[in-house]
């Protein structure tokens, strides 16, 4: 392998120009604060945790943990999302605090792509997690939050697709009870949306075809409210009737925030069917095919840390808002230029400091005197240390030098 150039990085990995981050940190900010309104309070977690602790607890597929060895020879890794060790806090630093906890967050998180076209190995997400709550009021909550954060963002035209793990796994066993692969591969093809897929799955099964137009139906089960009468006439499993049940009972609560015009039911929507347990949920803006965030319930996740409590969440994907995102608008303050010879050193730099002290930006720049000559010629009338409003250009020049 030939060594890599001077200016070549890690593929996957990217710099951020100083424009990019200004998008960047005005999204983390107008986001946070966001957030903070809901009650929220924000949570910083290590870049690195124990693979026998938080990375097998990790929703991310071995394959795609960053792993690295410790001087111990312990096998660590780079975090890959921040739900679980946001879990492993709530389970130790936290266990004596007030249920449920409002948790918030923005951080980088890091994903072997084996160099996958157009994907990254580090990004930034920004998110909740609820814990210590169960109900359709705390899923609605972070359903409407991620619409307030993704408004917050600069996202003004997207759609929640909101489906439930509990439909599919009931209507599943009703139908191919205990057949465990078979269900797999049936969840494989609509997590991937791979629909084709799906029906050819099904066709393998050779059902009768009352219990294939079962299987089939669910990829019609997407709109309104009316969905909910549609899915409790499919099933008659008691898991099924039971999710649809709290899912119908979120969309109201979503109708309760008046959100429930950016929201659609869709049962195909699982999201990653090892880790959420009931309701999920994926945004998708306009201006993009791939979601801008995703969350749900994952009841389960806790308990391998030691305390048994539900939780939801969601994550927006900051990435894909920066790059494909133009709606967040951001002011972009010009920094006065402070000119000055140096007799006039100290006079110029208490300017400066002032300035800087009362939110403005400030940089400097010493002078030679036909240098500062030439400039306040330029320039036209300096301000002898005052500020002028929307002044640019403030030179402090020696008498000789022509200015004041």
């Amino acid at each position: 392998m030939s060594k890599p150039k001077g200016f070549e990085k890690p593929t996957g990995f990217r710099d951020y120009t100083p424009h990019v981050v200004t998008k960047l940190r005005t999204i983390e900010r107008n986001v946070l604060e966001c957030m903070e309104r809901w009650g929220y309070r924000q949570i910083i977690t290590p870049t690195i945790e124990y693979y026998d602790t938080v990375g097998v607890a990790s929703s991310t597929s071995d394959r795609k943990l960053f792993k690295l060895l410790n001087s111990r020879g312990t096998t660590l890794v780079l975090r890959s999302d921040l739900t679980a060790p946001i879990a492993r806090v709530v389970s130790s630093l936290l266990k004596d605090e007030q249920l449920p906890l409002r948790l918030s967050y923005h951080a980088n998180v890091f994903r072997s792509i084996e160099e996958e076209a157009g994907r990254e190995a580090e990004f930034f997400q920004t998110g909740v997690e609820l814990v210590g709550d169960d109900s359709p009021e705390a899923d609605a909550e972070v359903v409407a939050l991620a619409i307030a954060s993704l408004q917050a963002a600069g996202v003004s035209s997207f759609k929640i697709a909101m489906g439930h793990m509990g439909f599919l796994n009931g209507l599943l066993e009703e139908v191919i009870p205990g057949q465990t692969l078979q269900q797999e591969q049936l969840k494989e093809g609509l997590l991937g949306r791979d629909y084709v897929g799906y029906r050819q799955s099904i066709e393998a099964l050779n059902l009768e075809p009352k219990l294939k137009e079962q299987l089939e139906a669910i990829l019609r089960l997407r709109g309104g409210k009316e969905v909910c009468t549609h899915a409790a006439e499919l099933s008659s499993s008691t898991e099924a009737a039971q999710s649809i049940a709290h899912l119908c009972a979120v969309f109201e609560v979503l109708e309760a925030y008046g959100v429930s015009e950016h929201v659609l039911i869709d049962l195909t929507m699982i999201g990653d069917f090892s880790y959420y347990t009931g309701m999920t949920f994926e945004g998708y803006a306009a201006e993009l095919g791939s979601p801008v965030c995703s969350g749900g319930r994952y009841d389960n996740l806790l308990q391998q840390f030691g305390r048994s409590l539900p939780a939801t969440g969601f994550a927006l994907k900051t990435n894909r808002i920066i790059d494909g995102v133009h709606g967040i608008t951001m002011e972009e303050k010009k920094p006065v230029l402070i000119q000055y010879t140096s007799q006039r050193r100290a006079e110029a730099l208490t300017e400066a400091a002032r300035l800087r002290s009362i939110g403005q930006n400030v940089v400097t720049s010493l002078l030679s005197e036909d240098e500062a000559e030439v400039s306040v010629t330029k320039v036209g009338a300096t301000t002898g240390g005052k500020t002028i409003q929307n002044e640019q250009v403030i030179t402090f020049a020696s008498e000789e030098g022509g200015g004041r």
